[in-house]
């Protein structure tokens, strides 16, 4: 199993795309950074920022129309969708391009000074309203997730066979790449003994809430990208945010900001746990198929000497 590689495309082909949606007449398209899966362009027409995005993954973007009208219609700072459709091999979405830069690129002190208010929209994204769908997991491109259980999601997400997905035939990571399979077992042992604590609370989780797909201008948070968007325990997100923000007292900031608004989180720290957990999991998975050693060895060492 090599290393994932982005789609590679000629500006011909993304120029073809934009032609059959827009008409002639789009200018400036620029490569943009992020995104481990797509090939992201930037583009502008009529005066007007979009962002395309490119993916080898078939129905990659099906989902991001239902997310994108969920979140932006409940006040979330998401980009609107305005379009999905293939181009040969590729699936791809174009979507209204929002203000900033990625919040990974302003220093430490920027990032932890708009930390509040991230804690904040991430506080609103676990409020949004989902009772009209059903399931856990993955969300579907009509709004309900894949799986009847929290825990079912969990199994299904780290059994061997995987055809047809970006995990296919992942266990031959244990001979090709630097994932271990007693550690992997280790992990995947403990998670299932928390997966009781969080299987029970039900939210919107974005899965990628991170620096990345986090956008600032500097000063304020100016928009939420991106995300492998899922139902379950939200304090998924805040584990993704607390290991990409280290330094920066997430998990205390978070507990301050709910005790300010008055709100109990039940079985916080095994919550929490048994999500530093899925998502540890995940994380090594995917830094050793992406040829990531130093990420692998660091998640492996925050994972083994968890409580």
């Amino acid at each position: 199993m090599t290393s994932y590689e982005k789609p590679s495309l000629a500006i011909s082909e993304i120029e073809e795309v934009l032609r059959n949606h827009f008409g002639p007449g789009t200018t400036e398209i620029t490569p943009l950074g992020g995104g481990n899966l797509s090939s992201v362009f930037s583009f502008v027409h009529e005066g007007k920022g979009y962002c395309v995005k490119f993916s080898n993954l078939a129905g990659a973007y099906e989902t991001e129309r239902y997310v994108s009208d969920l979140l932006s219609g409940q006040g979330i700072p998401f980009p609107k969708c305005l379009a999905l459709g293939k181009t040969g091999r590729l699936a791809y979405v174009i979507m209204e391009r929002m203000d900033g830069r990625n919040l990974g690129d302003c220093t430490e002190e920027e990032q932890t000074y708009q930390l509040p208010e991230l804690i904040g929209i991430l506080t609103s994204l676990a409020d949004v309203g989902v009772g009209a769908t059903f399931g856990y997991g993955w969300i579907g491109p009509d709004g309900n997730g894949a799986y009847a259980s929290w825990k079912d999601f969990v199994v299904a997400f780290n059994a061997e066979d995987q055809t047809g997905t970006f995990w296919e035939n992942w266990h031959d990571l244990y001979r090709t790449s630097c994932l271990e399979r007693d550690v992997f077992e280790e992990i995947y042992n403990r998670l299932m003994a928390y997966v009781p604590y969080n299987e029970s609370y039900r939210g919107f989780i974005h899965g990628d809430f991170h620096q990345w797909n986090i956008l600032s201008d500097g000063t304020r948070i100016t928009g939420i990208i991106d995300g492998n968007c899922m139902y379950g325990d939200f304090l998924v997100d805040l584990v993704i945010l607390d290991r990409h923000m280290p330094r920066s007292g997430v998990i205390q900031t978070y507990q301050d900001y709910q005790a300010k608004a008055g709100k109990v989180i039940p079985n916080f720290k095994e919550r929490l746990l048994g999500a530093y957990y899925f998502k540890g999991l995940d994380g090594l998975r995917f830094y050793a198929k992406m040829g990531w050693r130093d990420a692998y060895q660091g998640t492996r060492h925050f994972l083994l000497n968890l409580i």
